[in-house]
């Protein structure tokens, strides 16, 4: 009970603290509707029947990773500068609970996106939004929500010892969007880049969305959920590992506020 309570409370002071940053408010707001726009006319004539519902999909989510990074990776630095950085970590709630709740805040915070690229493309454009299964649909759109969360925890704990957080946040945006396909198709990448975007969890969730609203066989969506779902647990894992690592080093050298 005291678990969720943390979780709680850290996740809706959270989207309070976030929101009133203007970085974040521009990437919830501003981006999808730029993303929608661009996409949109990258697209506009590629005679797919349902491209609307994949330029909304793909623009929400490229603003929705957006969102993340400038929020769950780069609150690690802003608790350093401010100097509350030590006091989470030696929290009696626990370092893991609390990143936990920040991250999920800035998550649900960002799923705004999603109606923003929505109401963007119908405004501007009187595109349509059509699911052949909206049941599959929200499935796969909260597998791809955990496999954000989890792979934002493992990032967050990478950045906990570094010193260049706002370079690397900055760093891994775009490169993800391209490497986990949100708005191209891997098979556009080159071969030998493949196996990068095949160990990441991103791309199997935004697998998983598209097979959703393709409607493709039953049996290519369970067994790229199968995959998603293995591939989310070993980042989990590794996740897990990872802090007992890090907690070593930071209690070894207590230096988690130095620059």
């Amino acid at each position: 009970m005291q678990f969720l309570r943390v979780i709680w409370d850290t996740l809706r002071l959270q989207m309070k603290n976030s929101f009133v940053r203007p970085m974040f408010r521009f990437c919830l707001i501003i981006n999808p509707v730029a993303n929608t726009i661009l996409i949109y006319e990258m697209f506009r004539n590629s005679g797919h029947d349902n491209f609307g519902t994949f330029v909304i999909l793909g623009a929400g989510l490229m603003a929705l990773w957006g969102c993340i990074c400038f929020s769950s990776a780069g609150d690690i630095n802003r608790e350093r500068w401010s100097g509350t950085l030590s006091m989470i970590y030696t929290a009696p709630a626990g370092f893991q609970v609390i990143i936990l709740g920040k991250i999920l805040g800035n998550t649900l915070l960002s799923l705004l996106t999603l109606l923003i690229s929505f109401v963007t493309a119908r405004v501007l454009y009187g595109a349509f939004f059509y699911l052949p299964s909206p049941f599959l649909t929200l499935f796969s759109l909260f597998c791809a929500v955990v496999c954000f969360i989890v792979f934002s925890t493992l990032i967050a704990y990478l950045l906990t010892l570094s010193r260049k957080t706002t370079l690397y946040m900055n760093l891994i945006e775009i490169p993800i969007v391209l490497l986990c396909g949100f708005v191209i198709p891997i098979s556009f990448l080159p071969p030998w880049i493949h196996p990068l975007s095949y160990i990441l969890p991103p791309t199997w969730a935004v697998r998983l969305l598209r097979l959703s609203i393709q409607q493709t066989g039953n049996a290519e969506f369970f067994a790229t959920l199968a995959i998603l779902t293995l591939i989310t647990a070993l980042y989990g894992a590794a996740s897990l590992l990872l802090y007992k690592v890090i907690d070593k080093q930071i209690r070894k050298s207590a230096t988690l506020e130095v620059f």
